[in-house]
């Protein structure tokens, strides 16, 4: 208890030294600090910006040894949830399995049920089109969804038909540990941030996934609907650019 006190005595003193040294360059708002001055939420707010945040540290996505080839086989001709009824194929995440940036949409449509393969219709051609005005070809990404099997007419997926494939994209990320992976449209976004936030308010914004940035933006498909968000998205897409083009190794 003694250690404990004294450990508390001088993180208060050291404190006290900073918010002082601060205090004689002008820093406004800071203040000297006395020993036997009770701790308030005015010290406490200028002790968190010296320190940083001291609420516990995000936690980062554990590397995974596993390959796609052990997960693809687990998931197996899946029946875990009512989609598998009128599927036509399991549509697994395909691509650089080392890539630095990772697409994520919803799950499959008509087409890519067909094939076998994500987004190779009409919104995979205009994806194609995204990553290649990156700078990127898409051979060079890892492209996937967070349900591998199409609801019946191209419905967004439940919540319990999500929960019962998103661990398995979970496992590939950790796999491959991409720098930063954009979702496309509200509803990979939610299944993958678990947020109840928006896409028009998220969008454009970095967030984080045990610390792989994220950017929510527009699926290709409602760009196809509505081509006016195409600026938007495209600026969203700019934004991840500069970001690998600054972090290159």
């Amino acid at each position: 208890m003694k250690a404990a006190t004294q450990e508390l005595l001088d993180l208060l003193n050291d404190t006290k030294k900073q918010l002082e040294h601060l205090r004689v360059l002008g820093v406004e708002g800071v203040r000297a600090v006395t020993l036997n001055e009770p701790v308030t939420s005015h010290t406490a707010e200028v002790s968190s910006s010296l320190f940083g945040d001291l609420a516990p540290a995000p936690v980062a996505l554990t590397p995974s040894t596993e390959t796609f080839e052990q997960i693809h086989c687990e998931i197996g001709d899946c029946t875990r949830c009512p989609l598998h009824q009128e599927r036509t194929h399991v549509v697994h995440t395909e691509g650089n399995r080392k890539a630095r940036l990772m697409f994520v949409g919803e799950a499959p449509g008509a087409d890519e049920d067909a094939q076998a393969r994500p987004f190779v219709g009409r919104a995979g051609q205009l994806l194609t089109k995204i990553i290649e005005a990156i700078g990127l070809k898409r051979e060079e990404v890892l492209i996937g969804n967070v349900n591998r099997c199409r609801p019946p007419g191209n419905r967004a997926p439940t919540a319990e038909e999500a929960s019962m494939c998103k661990p398995f994209l979970l496992r590939e990320i950790a796999v491959v540990q991409p720098e930063v992976i954009v979702v496309l449209g509200n509803t990979a976004m939610k299944n993958l941030l678990d947020t109840r936030e928006g896409i028009t308010r998220l969008r454009g914004r970095f967030q984080d996934y045990k610390g792989i940035k994220v950017m929510p933006t527009f699926h290709p498909a409602y760009l196809l609907r509505d081509p006016s968000k195409k600026r938007e998205t495209w600026e969203d897409l700019k934004k991840v650019r500069d970001y690998l083009d600054s972090h290159k190794q």
